[in-house]
């Protein structure tokens, strides 16, 4: 089966070209590859997503119709059914989720065109009411917190912004952890929010607040997050290697995705408590920038800090605060560093304060809307 690598990400190419893989009209296309020549993949392949997440190892993640159909309709079973709003990048895994999602549904998805602003979001949604024999058809999207962030800091004087937000019968935030702080604004504004988790080598989120998709398997195994169920991708393009590590086949011939994540299952509720491998080692103690980076972000001001490991003459390594300065001036800065030390110190230990708190105009980011943590680290690095 042939694989057409798709140029640039304009959303509706994409939707075009997605529309016939998943129909088997047409070749599976790549997402985010480098270079424009053909390659032969398996059959069954729709998609092939290229992406170097946070770390900057790029990945090319296989994933079939199968996979993508089964995803889009098991959240429809959780969640409901109804049209989809695109605000995320399409040539990633939580977007192409709202082009497929949408095509299951038969229904044509809205596309907010041009950069995220709260004011071209709100005019998106509000033009997506319409109603089906006499009933209204529910709405919905997905977000990172990030962009959630933002719509509520509009929302707060501007209503149109305030009634966009609302109007969604269930808004999916996904691509890293929400932050509590966010979740509680967008209760008190009366705004359905679902927290998800999941990667492009589940074909996006499959476990919904906590709780894993219909078909979907969680388990614990030394301490990683594993993951089972038809959603799983096929594996890496050209790198069976890397695929052999990543998928895992049971004796009882279950195949299981192992995340890189540690967490643990609370009753029949997964909490994730970050990368197992996102660790810094500061005075021969480790410690999860993970943990810490949870902690620092209930702190008033703090909601959208990035902690990072660098390096550090005492103690070998340590880890930093970077946070956005339109956020922490609204306190002292001293103030917050304070707070965000004791209060890693209560929950972890004082070995694991962070050292400096930096503030930066913007969070440099990803197209996929995540902190480029990377590029955050060398700065830091740089500067210090």
């Amino acid at each position: 089966m042939r694989l057409e690598p798709v140029v640039g990400d304009e959303p509706r190419d994409i939707l075009r070209a997605l529309r016939g893989a998943l129909h088997g009209a047409g070749p599976a296309l790549g997402l985010g590859m480098v270079g424009g020549h053909p390659v032969e993949v398996r059959a069954g392949t729709a998609v092939v997503v290229t992406t170097s997440g946070s770390t900057g190892v790029p990945k090319s993640v296989v994933l079939s119709r199968d996979a993508l159909i089964s995803s889009a309709l098991a959240t429809a079973d959780r969640i409901g059914d109804g049209s989809w709003l695109l605000a995320l990048p399409a040539s990633y895994v939580a977007g192409l989720q709202v082009f497929v999602r949408a095509i299951v549904a038969d229904r044509e998805p809205a596309v907010m065109s041009g950069a995220f602003t709260p004011t071209a979001f709100a005019a998106a949604a509000l033009m997506m009411v319409s109603t089906d024999h006499g009933e209204r058809v529910p709405t919905f999207t997905s977000l990172v917190p990030a962009q959630l962030a933002k719509l509520l800091d509009a929302a707060e004087h501007d209503s149109a912004v305030l009634a966009a937000i609302r109007s969604f019968e269930c808004i999916l935030v996904g691509g890293q952890a929400l932050p509590p702080v966010v979740l509680e604004r967008a209760e008190a504004a009366k705004v359905r929010v679902t927290r998800t988790y999941g990667s492009t080598e589940t074909s996006g989120g499959c476990v919904y607040d906590g709780r894993p998709l219909g078909g979907v398997s969680v388990r614990i195994a030394g301490g990683e997050v594993q993951i089972a169920g038809p959603t799983l991708a096929d594996g890496y393009l050209g790198d069976d290697e890397r695929t052999d590590a990543a998928f895992h086949r049971a004796g009882d011939g279950t195949r299981w995705y192992r995340t890189g994540d540690a967490g643990i299952i609370e009753g029949d509720v997964l909490r994730v408590r970050g990368r197992i491998d996102n660790v810094i080692v500061s005075g021969g103690v480790n410690i999860s920038l993970d943990r810490v980076e949870r902690i620092v972000r209930t702190i008033p001001g703090l909601a959208s800090a990035v902690v990072v490991g660098v390096a550090d003459e005492r103690w070998g390594e340590a880890s930093v605060i970077v946070s956005p300065r339109g956020e922490a001036l609204r306190r002292s800065e001293g103030v917050q560093l304070d707070e965000a030390r004791a209060a890693v110190a209560h929950e972890i230990g004082r070995h694991a304060r962070p050292a400096r708190l930096v503030l930066v105009d913007e969070i440099p980011t990803l197209p996929s809307g995540k902190p480029d943590r990377e590029a955050i680290r060398r700065a830091v690095a740089s500067v210090h």
